[in-house]
């Protein structure tokens, strides 16, 4: 009752249980998934900047052309009567 059954002799003749290296592997395990999802969010944020870059741009180039297009009717209005 002492212990499992097929064991005899001292408890000293068997290697003890060792769980800081089962430990260190959880832990790298641990760290590899966190920095997993840390590289997919930081992926997330950039394809969000790119999105958001083109359509800054995008206003950008809209409110120049609006600009032009009005210095142009003023020209074209001061030359024809």
């Amino acid at each position: 009752m002492s212990g499992p059954a097929g064991r005899t002799g001292s408890r000293f003749l068997y290697e003890p249980f060792d769980s800081a290296h089962a430990r260190i592997e959880v832990h790298e395990k641990v760290t590899e998934e966190r920095w997993q999802a840390l590289e997919r969010r930081l992926l997330a944020i950039e394809g969000a900047l790119d999105r958001l870059e083109r359509r800054i741009w995008l206003a950008v180039y809209g409110v120049a052309t609006v600009m032009v297009s009005q210095v142009a009717w003023t020209a074209l209005m001061k030359v024809s009567p």
